[in-house]
This record gives C-alpha cells, sequence and structure tokens, in this order.
C-alpha cells in the first residue's frame, strides 16, 4: 500500500452534504469569503484527524509489537479496518436518500466565520467522515507509512471540496448552470461513488489478511 491507494476515499469524504454545502457557499452572497472560510474549517478537521488517527494507531502498534508477535498486531489492525469500512458502508447506504438538511438554505448569507465554523461542525459531527478518517490514518500506520503519505489524501479532500468555487472562479456566470449540476449529482450518485471505492478498499485490506 501507498499514498495513491488512499486517495479514492477521499471522495467518501466529501460526496454528499459536505459538497452540497460548498455548492451553496459558492452561490451565496460573499461566495470567495465564504468557500474559503468553509474550506479552512474542513481542512483543520481533515489534516488534525487523519493526522490523530495515524499516531494514535502508530503508537499503538509500536507499544504493542514491542514485545513481540509483530503479524498479529498488523492483522489485528487489518481485522479493526476492515470493520470500520463495513460499518462506513451501512452508513453511506442509510444516507443515500436523505437529502440536503433543510438549514442550507441559510447559507446563502453565511459570511466567512460562519462557514468555517460550520467546516469544522460538519466534518467533526458527520460519522462518515470521521471513519475515513480513521480507516485512512489506521491503514497508514498498518503499513508503516510515513506521515507525508497522508497529505495527497488531505489535499484531494480539499480540492475537491474546492470544485465549486473552482467553477465560480473559472466560469463566472456559466457557473450558475454548472453548480446545481454538481449539487444534484452530490444528491443522488455520490453515494453509489462512495460506495465503489469502500468495496475497493475493502479488496485490498482483506488481501492483506489472506497473505
Amino acid at each position: 500500500m501507498n499514498f495513491l491507494t488512499l486517495l479514492p476515499l477521499a471522495v467518501v469524504m466529501v460526496a454528499g452534504t459536505q459538497l452540497v454545502a460548498a455548492v451553496f457557499f459558492a452561490s451565496s452572497d460573499r461566495p470567495r469569503a465564504a468557500s474559503l472560510g468553509f474550506l479552512a474549517g474542513a481542512a483543520i478537521v481533515v489534516c488534525g484527524g487523519t493526522t490523530l488517527a495515524w499516531l494514535i494507531i502508530r503508537f499503538l502498534k509500536i507499544s504493542i509489537a514491542g514485545g513481540g508477535g509483530h503479524r498479529g498486531v498488523e492483522r489485528g489492525i487489518d481485522w479493526f479496518v476492515l470493520a470500520l469500512l463495513v460499518v462506513l458502508a451501512v452508513v453511506v447506504f442509510l444516507r443515500r436518500h436523505s437529502g440536503p438538511p433543510g438549514w442550507m438554505g441559510r447559507l446563502q448569507h453565511a459570511g466567512p466565520g460562519y462557514a468555517l465554523r460550520l467546516g469544522l461542525l460538519l466534518f467533526l459531527v458527520m460519522p462518515s467522515d470521521d471513519l475515513t478518517m480513521l480507516t485512512v490514518g489506521a491503514s497508514a500506520a498498518r503499513h508503516d507509512l510515513p506521515w507525508w503519505h497522508l497529505l495527497p489524501f488531505m489535499l484531494l479532500t480539499l480540492v475537491l471540496l474546492a470544485l465549486p468555487l473552482l467553477a465560480l472562479l473559472l466560469l463566472g456566470h456559466r457557473a450558475e448552470t454548472v453548480l446545481p449540476r454538481i449539487r444534484n449529482w452530490a444528491n443522488t450518485h455520490s453515494w453509489l461513488v462512495s460506495e465503489a471505492v469502500i468495496v475497493f478498499f475493502m479488496v485490498i485490506t482483506a488481501a492483506d489478511l489472506v497473505r
């Protein structure tokens, strides 16, 4: 496993409510300021949460394997990651038709401070995001990947989340037709892509177990 293997899980991080919120901010009264605030809040949680998961699992692996049984520890982490992926798949499936919360309509007039707080809160309270960050951090630590291997996952997550803002900056007024399409896709099809990514990662983890 390397950092390329972790990259697809960035899709799971942003698919659904998170991307829909980014679209609302890009369509708000202060699109640039609100979008940047939202991205800053998301960056704090994504970078901090993934790093914390990597540190915890790495510490546990070193501590437990210090007395021997290194292979047993790795298998234990693999089973833990596989369990996380199963729970994540169930969470994504159950939320597939949830749609955007009603309060998102109020984001039209949001400022950068509110957007930053929402970015922090949204990525903290979403079970799918918590499980994904834990999965990425645990998988990287299990395969002894250095911390910088987490950076491409973090950056791709933020780039995907910035797509509505990028569409606004690059397309100008034409973004008025593109942004609703992004929002509709996130509402209807993003869960299918997320499930495909989760299954892909399940196969990789299961392959580690049978070796």
